[in-house]
């Protein structure tokens, strides 16, 4: 796709993008002429999802990145500048949760969903910021898998749910201070995707979903992917510090009476 929906020929940062919401993303960012730069803790993982968009003529670099690291974070950022030239989208997909009631979530469980959701996302956002202002009118895309957890509330996350809160206020805080930059910082707030972590968690997946029925409570990945991709070109251009809850309608079990 090229024009004021697409992002061909520019350079796109996608954290998290071994499987799931972030190689969707990035497949479809390589799709439509992206140069992607996926990153996830395992290089062979991310070197496969590589080889998938290089072997479909996109263009990819794989590199190995813990966003808890911030010098991993660093190199990450200079590898995308050394082989593209800029960076033009940051899409802060990387996340971790453990479903854990709250009285039984130990302080080193807090922290690590935290550091990864929270901190990872200050992490790469503020090492690829000086790249993104350079350009004169970079993106950032936040974005974790459940992120509507983060405005209403689920049970067993609430770690998961108060980062990525904090994510959501940092989307609308960054949106004021890079905006003089040319820098539009939004947020993606996705329900439940049916990637393999809700396939584990909830028994669903992709191929159990019929998109002609009533039941929109499931998203497919490429339902987000197609949302970041919106985000990421011209024509959001005035659409910022928004967070776009994508959440499909509640599951419904029989026809209400009118």
């Amino acid at each position: 796709m090229s024009g004021r929906f697409g992002v061909e020929g520019t350079t796109a940062i996608v954290t998290g993008a071994s499987s799931g919401i972030g190689e969707v993303i990035a497949t479809r960012f390589a799709a439509d002429g992206a140069n992607v730069v996926i990153c996830s803790r395992e290089q062979r993982n991310v070197d496969a999802v590589a080889e998938r968009i290089e072997d479909s003529g996109g263009s990819a670099l794989a590199v190995e990145c813990d966003v808890t690291d911030r010098e991993a974070v660093d190199d990450l950022v200079a590898a995308a500048v050394e082989a593209f030239g800029s960076i033009d989208a940051l899409i802060n997909n990387a996340g971790a949760r453990f479903p854990t009631a709250f009285d039984e979530i130990s302080e080193a469980e807090w922290k690590t969903v935290v550091d990864v959701n929270l901190h990872g996302t200050y992490r790469c956002t503020q090492a690829a910021g000086e790249h993104l202002k350079d350009g004169g009118g970079g993106t950032v895309i936040n974005l974790g898998l459940s992120s509507a957890a983060g405005r209403r509330g689920t049970p067993s996350l609430s770690h998961y749910g108060a980062a990525k809160a904090a994510v959501i206020d940092l989307t609308t805080t960054l949106a004021y201070e890079w905006a003089s930059d040319g820098v539009r910082v939004n947020c993606i707030a996705p329900g439940f995707v049916a990637t393999p972590a809700i396939e584990a968690y909830l028994g669903v997946s992709a191929a159990d979903l019929d998109r002609d029925a009533v039941d929109r409570s499931i998203a497919l990945p490429e339902e987000i992917a197609d949302v970041a991709r919106f985000l990421a070109s011209p024509a959001s251009s005035h659409v910022v510090g928004e967070t776009i809850t994508v959440d499909g309608v509640p599951r419904i079990e029989e026809t209400p009476e009118l």
